[in-house]
């Protein structure tokens, strides 16, 4: 226990606290400070002026503490659960319902890695009910909520960013969410439940990203599109996960002609689902000309992909700011091209200005006698790129190569000699 003279100076410090973190790879303080520290401070809170709290493993000795630092002031709670074996659902609840008791103020809601529980349920929606609905600016808990709650969050007038868990399609009003402008919803029903954004007040939505827990995907492009297009004209960054196989029609994301950043990954275990060819991957990049990310598939598997050289040189053609590029293309059609796109000595400027500067190529099968012309013709499609992100051996030489190239451009640079042909 501290004495009288050391719990005062310490008294003094903790009023200057406005933000208190605690990082995965830290070593956590051990339960028993916690402890005495609750001793010290049985009626009042530790820190009393905090604003900002962040817990980013909490485990099951510091749960029971984590109302220790709250209060009044607090606005900000950041915490994410560490992966138990036997979670203390009854514990984490209790804590739950205590948040908006103690932050009474509270403006921005994390509570990540939830167990999938009734009991959660009901203390989340409990806390959401409880709080001041004007001051709610985030509001991202990973657990589903009660009907009564569902019809409260999808109504914020000032939410701006919300993460939703939906185990069954609720029955919900009109959403109308003026504000937001990031929402990300985590599934595991059908996709029935896009109908409730059908006419929805969403004109700031900016981002937004779903993961599938559940096999039951079947078009969810277009009931995305028919739910989103019309109330989300500034969208610019779409990102779709599933770890089941899918073959997705592309063409319902042609209405957002915003997008910067569209990622959409699913899985090559059961045989390559992509149906990626150069006639989508050039309609894709004509529609959406400010794309600085894409990234469709996971990582590309062995199976060859059908999108050539021709398509990557449509799309670095029509979208000069890509940066990430991540699909399924084939190798031996550089071969056929490279005669057409590599310039001979000084034939003037590059064939396209493109940005991208990291391509995911994974294990995508590359013939060592084509090394010489993929590299090639990458340079010449891609003039910027610096880094091949692979796992098929067969494209080390590739990848080094890239390398050099820079490192030698860049020395020619700095010594101010002409680029030799």
């Amino acid at each position: 226990m501290p004495t009288t003279s050391e719990w005062t100076r310490f008294s003094k410090y903790a009023r200057r606290m406005r933000g208190l973190k605690s990082d995965v790879y830290e070593e956590h303080v051990p339960s028993h400070v916690f402890s005495t520290l609750q001793l010290c401070t049985p009626n009042e809170p530790l820190l009393p002026n905090l604003k900002a709290l962040e817990f980013k493993e909490a485990t099951a000795d510091i749960i029971p503490f984590v109302p220790l630092f709250l209060s009044h002031m607090t606005t900000h709670i950041d915490i994410q659960f560490a992966a138990l074996v036997n979670p203390p659902v009854v514990m984490v609840a209790s804590m739950i319902v205590s948040l908006q008791k103690l932050c009474p103020h509270i403006q921005n809601i994390s509570l990540q890695l939830l167990s999938i529980d009734a009991t959660i349920t009901s203390a989340a929606s409990e806390m959401l009910l409880a709080c001041n609905q004007n001051n709610l600016r985030s509001f991202q808990v990973g657990s589903p909520l009660t009907e009564e709650a569902n019809c409260v969050v999808y109504r914020l007038p000032n939410l701006r960013q919300l993460f939703s868990v939906v185990t069954e399609s609720p029955s919900l009003p009109p959403v109308s969410l003026p504000s937001l402008t990031e929402l990300y919803v985590e599934y595991h029903c059908d996709h029935d439940w896009l109908r409730a954004f059908h006419g929805a007040t969403l004109s700031k939505l900016t981002d937004v990203t779903f993961r599938a827990e559940c096999d039951q995907i079947g078009d969810f492009l277009r009931a995305f599109e028919i739910a989103f297009a019309s109330s989300a004209p500034t969208l610019s960054q779409f990102a779709f996960y599933t770890s089941c196989s899918w073959n997705p029609s592309y063409h319902s994301l042609l209405s957002f002609k915003q997008l910067k950043d569209l990622v959409i990954e699913f899985s090559c275990q059961d045989g390559c689902s992509s149906n990626l060819d150069d006639e989508i991957i050039t309609t894709l990049a004509q529609a959406m000309p400010k794309l600085e990310t894409l990234q469709l598939g996971q990582q590309p598997c062995q199976t060859p992909g059908n999108v050539t050289a021709r398509g990557l040189i449509a799309l670095a053609r029509h979208c000069p700011c890509l940066f990430t590029l991540r699909i399924h293309f084939r190798t031996d059609s550089f071969v056929a091209i490279a005669s057409e796109v590599i310039p001979v000595p000084s034939s003037g400027p590059p064939l396209v200005n493109c940005n991208l500067a990291k391509l995911e190529v994974g294990e995508t099968p590359i013939s060592q006698r084509h090394g010489l012309p993929v590299f090639l013709t990458l340079l010449c499609i891609f003039p910027r790129l610096l880094l091949i992100d692979y796992e098929d051996e067969g494209w080390r030489w590739v990848a080094d190569n890239i390398i050099l190239s820079k490192r030698i451009g860049s020395f020619i640079h700095r010594s101010g000699k002409a680029h030799p042909s």
